[in-house]
């Protein structure tokens, strides 16, 4: 394993007790290249061929106020696999807000708990005063990795392959965009969405694969509204509008506190991809939060939405937390009861029918992504300690026979979200790995590690070893060699047409 260290970055951020700055969440701040990783058990399989991103909160400075573990700086973790073998290396996102606090030596912007006024500088996003981290979601674009902000700041760019930070993407509205938004890999396009404090509350957008803004259409909304992920199909975009939001009287004081509002439907907006607002179709359902969808497609006369129902979007503080009781609640999923569960959107007579899928507390699935936008039968969710933002198991879901193969990892080791990377020449839908890293906290050491996705009750079929212990971490994303080869290949054309 050899092993090439980057200038270290400036930091200030203390030891500490706090639940999310220790522990599997410790941040790490050394930036290296690995040209191969050691491997410890099994072998990595020669038929798979790509690179797998998960992005990390990782703050570098110490927090002016109270620390919520969404404020992190965002660090890029990667994965190269090719011909049996992996490299690995990390960045830091150099966004505009990492760079001047770089600058200057200290965190300028207060958290997502901390009041405005306490940000020594304007902030970014539908809150107004947080600092532009980009560092909860990623995907790959046309060639290029964006990484994305919870609550709409700029689409921070990076080369997937060699993690150079390119800068922000030029097609970005003034509102920025959310996380999640969602590509098209037949037709190039990326669709995405934001929101914000000022009517008409949420815009819907489409960039092309050559990376321009080709749609941008306005989505009326009765006010100030926080939606987490969107979902597509071949001919609709969908949104969502549902009761848990601002509190309206405490926002006039500039108070950020969300609470769900009795009395409130869940709302969908079905668009169509290059819609206006004149042509959305509009669906209520039961009341609940979301956070990520699985897919969606259609079928007949009917749109089917899959993704994890909140039975409690507004969850009791866990008491024995303390100070964090009410922070540790609205990050862990057994406090706000996810479930998978299934929306149908009939087009004819613009009825919703809703079901369950599983009794199971589960989120963060991925399914087969050769299955986006079309009926899928398999889901692979994550499972998470108890109190905790911390993936420790994994659950594939048969949707046809309701029935589940059930993986859990041994205390004190958690995972990451974990792509379903199909094998190739698959011979069915499961037929694939899940690509994860690993945080043992028993060891102090971090790994790479594939699963068998028809089978995960295996647990790792190989495992290598990183260079250092990485922090716990949000969204990740896996693509192809050959995809990067194809968005090569059209840049190329365009700039010779």
């Amino acid at each position: 394993m050899q092993i090439t260290r980057q200038p270290p970055v400036k930091t200030t951020l203390k030891p500490s007790n706090h639940p999310y700055l220790s522990g599997p969440w410790t941040p790490v701040h050394e930036e290296v290249d690995v040209d191969e990783l050691e491997i410890i058990e099994g072998e990595i399989p020669a038929d798979i061929d790509g690179i797998y991103l998960r992005n990390t909160e990782n703050p570098v400075h110490q927090p002016l106020g109270r620390h919520h573990p969404f404020d992190g700086d965002a660090m890029v973790h990667q994965v190269s696999i090719s011909g049996g073998k992996a490299s690995y290396r990390n960045r830091f996102v150099r966004t505009h807000c990492f760079t001047q606090e770089q600058i200057a030596g200290e965190a300028l912007w207060g958290g997502l708990m901390d009041p405005p006024a306490l940000s020594k500088r304007p902030g970014f996003g539908a809150h107004g005063s947080l600092k532009d981290t980009g560092s909860t979601d990623i995907i790959v674009h046309a060639g290029t990795a964006l990484a994305t902000l919870y609550q709409c700041g700029e689409a921070w760019q990076i080369d997937p392959v060699s993690l150079e930070n390119l800068g922000k993407a030029s097609w970005g509205p003034i509102d920025g965009i959310s996380a999640h938004p969602k590509v098209d890999e037949d037709t190039g396009e990326l669709m995405f969405f934001n929101y914000s404090k000022h009517a008409p509350y949420m815009h819907y957008g489409v960039v092309d694969r050559a990376g321009m803004l080709v749609h941008y259409a306005p989505i009326p909304l009765s006010g100030p509204r926080l939606p987490h992920d969107m979902a597509i199909t071949k001919n609709w975009s969908i949104l969502n509008d549902m009761p848990l939001f601002w509190d309206e009287e405490l926002l006039k004081r500039d108070i950020h506190a969300a609470r769900i509002h009795d009395g409130i439907p869940t709302r969908f907006a079905l668009i169509p991809r290059h819609g206006q607002p004149e042509d959305i179709r509009w669906f209520e359902a039961s009341p609940t939060y979301v956070l990520h969808w699985t897919n969606a497609w259609e079928d007949g006369d009917e749109v089917v939405l899959e993704g994890y129902y909140q039975d409690k979007p507004m969850p009791d503080p866990i008491k024995e937390a303390g100070e964090y009781s009410h922070m540790m609640a609205y990050v862990d999923e057994h406090s706000f009861q996810s479930r998978l569960h299934r929306w149908r959107f009939n087009l004819k007579t613009g009825a919703t029918t809703e079901e369950r899928l599983c009794d199971r507390i589960v989120e963060f699935g991925m399914i087969n992504p050769d299955y986006l936008m079309r009926k899928n039968r398999y889901i692979w969710s994550t499972t998470t300690r108890p109190g905790w933002f911390l993936f420790n198991g994994y659950v594939r879901h048969d949707t046809q026979t309701g029935t589940e193969q059930v993986f859990q990892l041994p205390d004190g080791v958690y995972a990451s979200e974990s792509p379903m990377v199909p094998r190739k020449g698959a011979a069915s839908e499961d037929d694939g790995y899940l690509v994860t890293f690993l945080i043992d906290e028993n060891s102090g050491t971090s790994e790479l590690a594939i699963l068998d996705a028809s089978d995960v009750t295996k647990g790792p079929i190989c495992r290598a070893r990183l260079p250092h212990k990485i922090s716990s971490g949000v969204h990740s994303t896996w693509v192809e060699h050959s995809q990067l080869q194809a968005d090569a290949d059209f840049k190329r054309r365009s700039l010779a047409a």
